[in-house]
């Protein structure tokens, strides 16, 4: 399959667009490739496993593509956020890569939640918190009496349909004008990838704007056109 897809990136990549409809094809054959690699990815090369599960930072195992963690990056560069909220702790990887990050821009700490307790890497910024995140009580014993600051939240944790709108509708109200909430794993059944998944976090996204016009998708962070979050990077916009 690698070869494939390389045969056609050299094919159409570099192909003319005279017409609207040369530029449909064109455009139809360019989603193709990317979403080929997109499943060659995830699914890693046969006998070998996931990639994403042999991906680390700093010796800890992360569970995430390398493409969006260089997003987070710009993300926070960017915002500067005073706190970042993470869901779905498990081994602590993204974890303190985000803190490194925040060591790098000079300021922020991290709240990570998860139901369970594992060895994890030790930083200063960084605070573990066992529980549900989307029990209300206890984001709301978190993050009900800090200040007015800019916040950065990054769900990661259970990927069903109705946890993701329980975690949204428990921490959206806390997520600062400019911030950004990020929806992980939105790729997940048939988006393009893992279609047996059932509905999942790309349709609680869905789901979730259809009446919460403060936040929009922004698109601009899928620039590197593989994303494990195709739609899940939202902004508040109001």
């Amino acid at each position: 399959m690698t070869s494939e897809i390389l045969r056609k990136i050299r094919r159409y990549l570099g192909a003319g667009r005279n017409n609207s409809k040369e530029t449909r094809h064109t455009a139809l054959q360019e989603k193709t490739i990317i979403d080929d690699f997109h499943h060659l990815y995830y699914n890693g090369l046969e006998g070998q496993g996931h990639i994403f599960a042999r991906t680390y930072w700093m010796k800890v195992p992360c569970l995430k593509c390398p493409l969006d963690m260089w997003i987070y990056q710009e993300i926070i560069a960017e915002i500067q956020p005073d706190l970042i909220i993470e869901t779905g702790t498990k081994f602590g990887g993204s974890t303190l890569f985000m803190a490194h990050m925040l060591d790098i821009v000079g300021k922020g700490e991290l709240i990570s939640i998860d139901i369970e307790e594992l060895p994890r890497p030790v930083h200063s910024r960084i605070k573990y918190v066992t529980g549900s995140s989307s029990d209300n009580d206890l984001i709301g014993s978190l993050l009900i009496n800090r200040p007015n600051e800019v916040r950065l939240i990054v769900l990661d944790s259970d990927h069903s349909k109705s946890h993701v709108l329980n975690e949204l509708a428990a921490l959206t109200p806390y997520v600062s004008l400019g911030g950004y909430i990020i929806v992980e794993d939105t790729n997940v059944n048939g988006h393009p990838t893992f279609p047996s998944h059932g509905e999942g976090p790309y349709e609680a996204v869905e789901e979730f704007l259809k009446t919460n016009p403060n936040f929009v998708i922004d698109d601009s962070r899928e620039k590197f056109l593989m994303t494990f979050n195709p739609r899940g990077y939202l902004k508040c916009i109001g």
